[in-house]
């Protein structure tokens, strides 16, 4: 990458076929993610109550268990993707590395938590499916 010319200084930044992936992941992961909310929307909606018996029985169900991970999963990415890219649009010292490393431990341990938690409750004992 040259110096020397305005080309030379833009040439791998831009259109060089890695913004427009991001965009394709940042935009399916949105996708997934009103996909997921809608249909944990309506699945709370259509329990008999509220209670800690009813939505332990309900996680118990893979039909409830696998959805809301995968709810878990998009949502961490989509988070962790969007913060990117506002990190790297708008921190230009040698913080924002640090920052970008933060951000991607956290999302991890986030997502991760709340995957344990998930199959915590759908894999206790006592619990009927």
């Amino acid at each position: 990458m040259g110096d020397g010319t305005e080309l030379g200084r833009v040439r791998g930044l831009g259109a060089a076929h890695e913004g427009a992936l991001g965009w394709w992941q940042h935009s399916v992961s949105a996708g997934s993610n009103l996909i997921l909310v809608l249909w944990f929307m309506l699945s709370m909606l259509l329990l008999p109550a509220h209670d800690y018996a009813t939505l332990t029985t309900w996680l118990a169900q893979p039909l409830a268990a696998v959805p809301l991970i995968l709810l878990v999963t998009s949502v961490a990415f989509h988070f962790r993707h969007g913060l990117q890219v506002v990190i790297e649009d708008y921190q230009h010292d040698e913080t924002r590395f640090v920052l970008l490393i933060v951000l991607h431990y956290f999302t991890i341990a986030a997502a991760a938590l709340a995957i344990f938690s998930i199959l915590k409750v759908a894999f206790a004992p006592g619990v009927a499916a």
